[in-house]
């Protein structure tokens, strides 16, 4: 066996925690595949809890701004189908990547390691690139969400200009920066995903309730969509990226990789649990806030609701905090490969442990913060990652992998089906990579560095 890999002897069975006792052979399905060297934990987690993680991530504060991001440049006809339509492909394309998450007897716990697998090294470089550009642009995101509801919490109890969104920005990546030296890994959340989901639900429910109090006491509201046609081309096509964004996290096989045994079947589970479940409340929060605030609907919703200050005030810190528990599950890719390349293993509150953590962590983090505050642009932020790296890796390449995993099982009409996704999707990334470097550019424009929007 060679050093950068161990094999792994699964045994199924209902109960895990029966391992030690004599099973049946009809109840076990003895599997062999080969592990990949990580100081990571694998195989650990249930469905459950997978599904919890997955859930998390869509129901982030990213979605208090889908009102303003989608709705407003698609309108009703076009936000609501694009969300529905994305809801469902985004599905299937998890599926595709989760079926092949043990092609060739080998569990492939990394993106990059299943691309290197079937193409060679070349993709295994480009695919390392583009997924980590994803969660780095994601990162940002989350860490301008998190200053973004720090200053409205501060704006709910002193409204002045001393306190700008770049301090806001610093304070929420000091606060991402304590929880990353505080949670080693993905699989040690655990508690906090429970944590994560009830902040979620009362920032969620708080705008969903305000919202729909503005929409029923409002006046008409106009839902045309705004700007000329040349501009309205752009941001339609900005706004396709971002449903790309709203359900995809680019990083199936590294949630799959803490999913027990067996292993496809549980990542099922999960999937169906995320875009079921656990995606009711974004589309909820989506819909009813376009209709209270019509073309008015800003980029974070908690902007336009009115009611009491205090539970404005618990929906920002809310939000906050659970902006800090997300960015760490979009950032364990990062932290497993560096924790793994530095070979830092053993107790987490190790000395030298610690310290790696808050030397490296620290240092990844700050530039992401740096960058958060330099050009605070969520939504054009949103549609770079979508184009860049969100559609290749959802879309794109889970399609052709797909191909290739299952060849002598597709009949012509289902490869057919499958290059027809790889073109229409390489040609809607370019158009959306056009669209948000223009976004971006105009912004720049009308917004200097360090932005107090």
């Amino acid at each position: 066996m060679g050093k950068d890999e161990q094999r792994e002897e699964v045994a199924i069975n209902s109960s895990p925690s029966n391992s030690s006792q004599k099973l049946d052979h009809h109840h076990v399905v003895a599997l062999e595949v080969e592990v990949p060297e990580t100081l990571h934990q694998v195989g650990t987690d249930s469905w459950f809890q997978v599904g919890v993680v997955l859930s998390t991530g869509i129901n982030s504060a990213y979605a208090l701004g889908y009102a303003g991001t989608i709705m407003v440049p698609l309108g009703w006809t076009g936000g609501v189908i694009g969300l529905v339509l994305s809801t469902l492909i985004s599905l299937y394309a998890s599926v595709l990547m989760a079926k092949i998450h043990e092609y060739g007897g080998k569990r492939h716990i990394r993106y990059r390691d299943l691309a290197g697998f079937m193409y060679g090294r070349a993709a295994y470089v480009i695919v390392w690139a583009s997924q980590y550009a994803n969660l780095f642009l994601i990162n940002i995101g989350f860490i301008i969400l998190g200053g973004q509801a720090l200053k409205a919490f501060y704006l709910l109890f002193k409204d002045d200009d001393r306190m700008k969104l770049a301090y806001f920005i610093a304070i929420a990546g000091f606060a991402c920066v304590l929880f990353a030296i505080a949670v080693p890994t993905l699989s040690s959340l655990r508690i906090w995903l429970a944590v994560s989901s009830v902040f979620s639900l009362v920032y969620l429910t708080i705008a969903f309730v305000l919202a729909l109090r503005d929409g029923i006491n409002a006046p008409p509201r106009d839902y045309s969509i705004p700007g000329s046609k040349i501009n309205r081309l752009f941001t339609t096509v900005g706004a396709a990226a971002n449903l790309v964004f709203v359900f995809n996290t680019g990083m199936i096989p590294e949630i799959q990789a803490t999913v027990r045994a067996p292993v496809v079947d549980n990542m099922l589970k999960a999937l169906y649990f995320q875009f079921s479940l656990g995606s009711v409340p974004v589309h909820a929060v989506t819909y009813v806030g376009y209709w209270a605030y019509g073309s008015r609907s800003s980029s974070y919703l908690l902007n336009n609701v009115s009611g009491p200050v205090w539970v404005k005030a618990l929906a920002n810190i809310t939000a906050f905090l659970q902006a800090i528990i997300a960015l760490h599950i979009f950032a364990s890719p990062t932290y497993e490969f560096l924790d793994t390349k530095y070979g830092i293993k053993g107790s987490a509150v190790a000395v030298r442990n610690l310290a790696f953590r808050t030397l490296v962590r620290g240092g990844y983090l700050a530039l992401t913060t740096f960058l958060s505050a330099l050009l605070p642009f969520l939504g054009d932020f949103m549609s770079l990652t979508g184009a860049i790296s969100s559609i290749p890796l959802t879309f794109i390449l889970p399609n052709h992998m797909y191909i290739i995993a299952m060849k002598k099982k597709l009949s012509s009409l289902q490869k057919s089906w499958h290059l027809i996704n790889v073109v229409f999707f390489s040609f809607m990334a370019a158009a959306a990579l056009v669209s948000a470097f223009r976004l971006i550019a105009v912004d720049s424009k009308i917004y200097h560095a360090f932005a107090d929007l």
